[in-house]
């Protein structure tokens, strides 16, 4: 399966001593602890401005994204999980090879 997820914290961590209007709206350190644990992972992966895709057996897979969801819920009080799945048992490598047949595609529609 592959699944791609993205992670946001909000509100203050729960260790700080910053009013919600003072908490600023930048998540990138979060997110780098969360793909932090993607890539500790092992797991094939690829990480774009928008979403992590993490690819591997279901118990696997559900187990990272729940890793890097705490790790970014470190950052705040509350965690916003996004997540999108292809579920095809009996495939992989399919992190690439989805995105290779689509520029098979194109090329053909360029010549």
């Amino acid at each position: 399966m592959i699944v791609a997820f993205s992670v946001a914290p909000s509100g203050p961590a729960p260790d700080s001593h910053e009013s919600p209007g003072q908490v600023s709206d930048s998540v990138s350190e979060a997110v780098a602890a969360a793909v932090r644990v993607v890539r500790e992972s092992g797991l094939p992966h690829e990480t774009s401005s928008m979403f992590t895709s993490v690819e591997g057996e279901w118990d696997e897979v559900m187990d990272v994204v729940k890793r890097a969801t705490e790790a970014a819920g470190r950052y705040g009080s509350r965690v916003s999980l996004v997540l999108k799945a292809d579920i095809r048992p009996g495939w992989t490598g399919q992190l690439a090879a989805k995105v290779a047949r689509v520029e098979e595609h194109l090329g053909r529609d360029l010549a």
